[in-house]
């Protein structure tokens, strides 16, 4: 089965060309502290926890062909995130939505990205840092163009991935895998280290040889007629939720289970997930090409396709209103 340009189709579809938008806004837009500014513009405090600690919590939501892509599921994740580590967001759900869509519009874009995120902000006293109720918790927003974690060439042939042997996850009781958040720095070093060994991305176990996630994407397998997928160690993704429901619409279960790194090397097709490229398939793990055969297998392909399509035709979306008038003026 050939896999879908997706690139290309961005680019190249008249559906899909940037609208006229200020020149200010050609590299995106941003929100800080209620205030919209050019995405070059946006700053942060060096005193922001977010920036000195980690303290944070994050969300990145896609938009294609003019659509948030699952918006609503993104923000209850926000909202659960919030509370596992105790940050209060100073927005509803609906001021969020119209803060994302006027950002969007400020900008064109009918392909994008738009993050945003809730710091822990200043802390007021260094005496009682044990409280959260003294940080001043601060929200951030940006949208920029779509920007994908795989190119078309490695959807058509698959992702060369190799399985970290010098990093394993954060273990789930130091920090909520379930939580999005920015400590990464064990994915971050197994990138480097998948680039040393010559290839293409990275993926981790747990200190028992379970699998967990990749950097910024969670990982299935294909075995048989049955997807296996960890059940611990990773973010419960948005995408992933979504490969489960297109699996399920065409027949194929799943499994949410504890899977080892061997079962990975053993499968007859494997793929990961990611806002940031949608659902993207392996060739080889460790130099073993799943299923004997060089790129993408059936069920990977057919399930990217799924994906794209799916979501263009505003499946689970929520369309922006670009002719409604956007506004620079600050939010109280």
């Amino acid at each position: 089965m050939s896999i879908i340009s997706v690139a290309q189709i961005m680019r190249s579809d008249p559906d899909r060309a940037r609208l006229a938008h200020d020149k200010k806004y050609d590299n995106g837009s941003a929100f800080v502290n209620g205030e919209y500014c050019a995405f070059s513009e946006a700053q942060i405090p060096l005193t922001d926890l977010g920036f000195l600690q980690s303290d944070v919590t994050y969300e990145k939501v896609t938009v294609s062909n003019g659509r948030f892509f699952r918006l609503q599921d993104h923000m209850e994740r926000f909202e659960r995130s919030c509370a596992t580590f105790r940050l209060q967001n100073p927005y509803t759900n609906a001021e969020m939505a119209d803060i994302f869509a006027n950002l969007v519009r400020l900008t064109g874009m009918k392909e994008a990205g738009v993050f945003w995120c809730l710091t822990r902000g200043l802390g007021k006293s260094a005496k009682e840092r044990n409280n959260p109720d003294i940080y001043e918790n601060r929200f951030y927003a940006a949208v920029d163009p779509y920007s994908s974690i795989v190119d078309d060439d490695q959807r058509r042939r698959g992702i060369e991935m190799y399985i970290s042997r010098e990093y394993i996850r954060i273990p789930p009781k130091a920090v909520d895998p379930t939580a999005k958040n920015f400590h990464c720095m064990d994915m971050k070093l197994s990138l480097f280290e998948a680039r040393d060994k010559g290839k293409e991305w990275s993926v981790l176990t747990d200190a028992e040889g379970y699998l967990t996630e990749a950097p910024g994407a969670n990982i299935f397998i294909v075995k048989g007629n049955v997807l296996y997928t960890p059940d611990s160690g990773c973010l419960e993704g948005i995408t992933r939720k979504t490969a489960i429901e297109l699996a399920e619409m065409i027949g194929i279960s799943t499994r949410i289970e504890k899977v080892h790194a061997d079962q990975l090397k053993e499968a007859d097709d494997a793929f990961i997930t990611s806002t940031a490229g949608g659902i993207m398939p392996i060739n080889s793990v460790d130099d073993i090409v799943l299923g004997g055969i060089d790129g993408p297998g059936k069920l990977s392909a057919q399930l990217h396709n799924m994906y794209w399509e799916k979501m263009w035709e505003g499946w689970k979306s929520t369309p922006i209103d670009y002719a409604a008038s956007s506004s620079e003026s600050s939010i109280n």
